[in-house]
Formats: structure tokens, C-alpha cells, sequence
């Protein structure tokens, strides 16, 4: 069951891990760019509705969505801004 803030994206041992989006974009360069940025610091962040989105045929009705985990959200952002991307 989800708080009204964030997303579940699956179970990590007995709790449901919840996350939240950083950004939406159908431009895969870019949410890749994005998620090299926040593999080098350190930060695990999984794109939700690729699948989704190549199936529509990539015509922009379903963007896809960058998420991170919701305890890591805040220090993310401040990546994402530092590099201007924010």
C-alpha cells in the first residue's frame, strides 16, 4: 500500500521499497545521461515504462520515468541540480 507519495516497485526482504520520480522524458539519451549521473554518485536509479513505451510506438503518450529509492531522493535532486539538470 503506497503512502500517496511515492510508487512500489517491489519488495527488498519483509518491507515494500518505495520510490520516487525524478524525472519523466521519452528521450532515452537523456534518462540514460541521467542515470550514469547518479550511478557515479553512488545513487541506484531504475527506469519505469521503457516497455510500455517502445510498445505505444515511441509516439510520446507514455513518457518514461526515472526513480530513485525514496531514502535516497533528496541527495539525487541535489546531484541532478548540480549538473544542471534540474
Amino acid at each position: 500500500m503506497s503512502d500517496g507519495h511515492g510508487h512500489h516497485i517491489g519488495r527488498v526482504g519483509k518491507r515494500v521499497k518505495q520510490v520516487r520520480v525524478l524525472a519523466t522524458s521519452n528521450d532515452p539519451v537523456r534518462l540514460s545521461f541521467l542515470t550514469a549521473l547518479l550511478a557515479d554518485a553512488g545513487i541506484k536509479a531504475i527506469v519505469l515504462d521503457d516497455h510500455t513505451s517502445a510498445v505505444e510506438g515511441s509516439i510520446g503518450a507514455i513518457p518514461r520515468r526515472l526513480v530513485v529509492a525514496a531514502e535516497d531522493e533528496w541527495r539525487a535532486q541535489q546531484v541532478l541540480r548540480e549538473a544542471g539538470e534540474l
